[in-house]
Formats: structure tokens, C-alpha cells, sequence
């Protein structure tokens, strides 16, 4: 039902332009011209933002280490904990263990 214009109806909305603009067609055609070439540099901005982005990460040979921080040993990675030091159960020494036995028992 509604489509694109047709051949003769290119021709009535160009002749309704060139009535309405007339004088004024020149300096309508360059402000349109400027404004896409404005709009052009935008996209293109935009897109070089985008692929510097992304090849960023590509040029990092090795990655980023952690600084070590003041006491930390050097043979524990990133993320790792050193193992707590627990002396073993017969050898704790505070002599507050008790002892239980089977007649203890609940």
C-alpha cells in the first residue's frame, strides 16, 4: 500500500523542493554535505576508540605481577595463603588439654 516513491512522484517533491528552498539550495545542499562529513568523523572516532580497546590487551607480552608486599614470601602465588603453623596435638605444651576417656562418654 505505501511504498517507496515512484518516477513521477520523485519529480513533485523535487519541483516542491526547488519551490520552497529555491534561492537558498546552494547554501542547504553544503550544510547537509558538512553535516554527513561531521557525522562520518564521529563514526569513525568511535570506531578507532573501539579497536584501540581491544588490540590493547594483544600487545602485553607477559602479564602484570603483583607487587609483593612487606612480608610475603615470594613461593606462595597470587590468591595463595600461607599455611597457618600448628603444632602437632601431643606437643601443644599449655597443659589445658583433658584427657577423655570411654567412661566420659554421654
Amino acid at each position: 500500500m505505501f511504498g517507496l516513491p515512484g518516477g513521477w512522484e520523485w519529480v513533485l517533491i523535487l519541483l516542491i523542493g526547488l519551490l520552497l528552498f529555491g534561492r537558498r539550495l546552494p547554501e542547504v545542499g553544503r550544510s547537509l554535505g558538512q553535516s554527513i562529513v561531521e557525522f562520518k568523523k564521529g563514526v569513525k572516532g568511535v570506531q578507532d576508540e573501539i579497536e584501540d580497546a581491544s588490540d590493547e590487551p594483544r600487545h602485553r607480552s607477559e602479564p602484570r605481577r603483583r607487587p609483593e608486599l612487606h612480608g610475603q614470601s615470594s613461593q606462595y602465588g597470587a590468591g595463595m595463603v600461607e599455611p597457618e603453623k600448628v603444632a602437632p596435638v601431643g606437643e601443644s605444651g599449655s597443659g589445658d588439654e583433658r584427657r577423655v576417656s570411654r567412661d566420659d562418654a554421654v
